[in-house]
């Protein structure tokens, strides 16, 4: 069970603590994973997988990264180069709306996690998950409540797996026009809850999500 985490304790930013503290073990190639989209009524979720390189100095080089739900825009997507430019080696897996429904999001997320770290082209010795645990994955790992705010591997991926759904609901938004994707990238919000309301649900919603599976699906016309 996850232990609870004391706010207060959390560092003005995410640092390089836990890295550190691994590297000092010889263990050099410590992943960061975090997700984006578990909440979404509507797309993919979404894992990024990011090993740094074992440097100090990334404190600085990088110290604009953040949780990227404390970041504008412009801020992801400026840092999410600088990510991919420093790391020693990223990548993004995905898990379908269908894969969500059929599995659960929880098996779903984990499912995009394993697809991120298969994707890696290095093998990761160690993880630092935020929050979720990995209990079928081999590797060792520690998974951290508030990761993202608090280690600096994960907030990079927390921003590159945010960057790259975000512009994987963008092109949703051309196929399936009227819902918004592109504003609101699949989340609940009024005006996605208003177009459900007119247009029903769309092949790219999660059906077994409650604001879905409750409603009367009417959206014959975009299947």
């Amino acid at each position: 069970m996850m232990q609870k985490f004391d706010k207060t304790l959390l560092p003005p930013a995410p640092d390089l603590s836990f890295e550190l503290a691994l590297w000092g073990q010889n263990l050099h190639y410590v992943a960061g994973i975090d997700e984006a989209g578990r909440g979404a009524l509507a797309g993919d979720v979404a894992a990024a997988a990011v090993i740094l390189p074992d440097n100090v100095d990334l404190f600085g080089t990088l110290n604009g990264v953040r949780d990227s739900k404390q970041m504008t825009s412009n801020q992801r997507q400026y840092w999410a180069g600088e990510i991919k430019r420093i790391a020693s080696t990223w990548a993004i897996g995905f898990a379908s709306n269908a894969e969500i429904d059929c599995l659960g999001i929880v098996p779903a997320t984990r499912l995009a996690i394993s697809r991120a770290l298969e994707a890696l082209s290095l093998k990761p010795q160690y993880l630092l998950v935020d929050y979720i645990e990995l209990p079928d994955c081999a590797i060792p790992q520690t998974a951290l409540v508030k990761g993202d705010a608090r280690c600096l591997s994960i907030a990079s991926a927390s921003v590159l797996a945010k960057t790259a759904r975000d512009e994987l609901m963008c092109g949703y938004d051309r196929s399936f026009p009227g819902y918004g994707f592109a504003r609101h990238k699949g989340y609940g919000t009024a005006g996605h809850r208003s177009a459900l309301e007119q247009l029903g649900a769309s092949p790219l919603h999660r059906y077994s999500f409650a604001p879905i599976n409750q409603m009367k699906i009417q959206g014959g016309s975009h299947v």
